[in-house]
């Protein structure tokens, strides 16, 4: 009996040992199997952050803080007023435009009139010219009928009033050249005056400063009787509609990841039941450390080879987008199917996705009606 319960006990472990095994290459077998069919046409990594724009808002123009109406946190529309800075001495420096090209159009108008002045003078310069050579001509065939003193200062005049023709002419000429070829409203002095008057208006209307995209606003530093100068940022709009993924995969990973190959995501924020799906945008052209802000020198000293990072871009789907948000930095995983080889690994080149910002057109038909205005009170006799 006590040699029997020692075999039975063997027997036992060796069954489970045999189970255990046979599990176990199972699972090997079943393993290797989903590998050669599925698992490795995968690239996964979970080295991958959400990445996207941060538009600054800033200020053309020097000027004090009085109006702020959007904070962090809130989401603003294009186009939407953000802040409001003090617009008391550009509309000082607008109605001064507006004078000084009220006075141009009369100094240019005056011009105009100046020419036929100038005409009348010279026809008249003409006509005594014309009388002072009948004059100077009957004296010289009168003969000893008229004195030599006479003939004299008549010769006199006649110099005297071709000088005084001349002068006339160079005149009339200088004056015709001032206005030639153009009129009131296309005179260079006037367009000058209509140019200060458009940058006058330009720079009050770069005292309200408005939203460039749609976006969230992020980062607000500006406070109310801020005195700011131009270029110092207030805020920052970040677009969620238009964030990408940069995934890091390590460089045994890159032979076969391609431009357009589909990519699935998953964010940490969400948890895997929200699926984000996209394709790969394209590799950037160096390695993470390689545009580091030391990079590393590896020819002195001691030397260990470190696998490398190559950030590798992630466009991803807009209704995804829309329907889960995506915030700038949070942590993400990557999954690249990689079966379809037959794209670049390059990206071609395209034209970028531009975001245009909001121009200060400084009045736009506004302004041009009001030329036209000052233009037609000061240009009217």
């Amino acid at each position: 009996m006590s040699d029997a319960a020692p075999a039975h006990q063997n027997g036992a472990r060796r069954r489970w040992l045999i189970i255990l095994g046979a599990v176990v290459l199972a699972a090997g077998v079943l393993y290797g199997l989903y590998w050669f069919f599925y698992a490795r046409h995968f690239q996964t990594t979970d080295d991958a952050y959400v990445g996207g724009d941060i538009v600054a808002v800033t200020s053309q123009e020097p000027g004090a803080v009085i109006a702020l109406h959007a904070d962090n946190t809130q989401g603003v529309r294009r186009g939407e007023l953000l802040v409001e800075l003090d617009p008391i001495k550009a509309k000082v420096a607008v109605q001064a435009a507006e004078a000084d090209l009220a006075r141009t159009v009369r100094a240019v108008r005056t011009a105009f009139l100046k020419v036929n002045e100038l005409r009348a003078r010279q026809a008249a310069a003409q006509v005594a010219l014309v009388q002072a050579q009948s004059d100077s001509h009957r004296r010289a065939i009168a003969g000893s009928a008229v004195s030599s003193e006479e003939l004299a200062h008549a010769r006199d005049a006649v110099t005297a009033t071709q000088a005084g023709l001349r002068s006339a002419q160079s005149a009339l000429e200088q004056g015709i050249a001032d206005v030639r070829g153009t009129s009131v409203a296309t005179h260079p002095d006037v367009l000058a005056a209509i140019a200060r008057l458009r940058h006058a208006m330009i720079v009050l209307a770069h005292m309200r400063l408005s939203a460039p995209v749609d976006g969230v606003v992020a980062q607000r530093t500006a406070q109310l009787g801020q005195q700011i100068a131009p270029g110092m940022p207030l805020m920052a709009v970040v677009p969620l509609d238009g964030v990408w993924v940069d995934a890091n995969f390590k460089e045994v990973q890159l032979r076969d990841i391609r431009v357009g190959q589909p990519v699935t995501v998953t964010a940490d924020a969400y948890g895997g039941g929200v699926v984000f799906h996209g394709k790969v945008a394209g590799l950037a052209a160096g390695s993470g450390s390689a545009f580091a802000l030391l990079p590393p020198q590896n020819a002195s000293g001691n030397w260990i080879k470190i696998v490398q990072r190559v950030p590798v871009r992630i466009e991803l789907d807009p209704r995804d987008l829309r329907e889960h948000p995506l915030r700038i930095g949070l942590s993400v995983s990557v999954s690249i199917d990689v079966r379809d080889t037959s794209g670049s690994a390059v990206a071609s080149p395209r034209i970028l996705r531009q975001r245009r910002s909001l121009p200060a057109d400084g009045g736009g038909p506004q302004l041009d009606r009001l030329i036209d205005r000052i233009i037609a009170q000061n240009a009217a006799p």
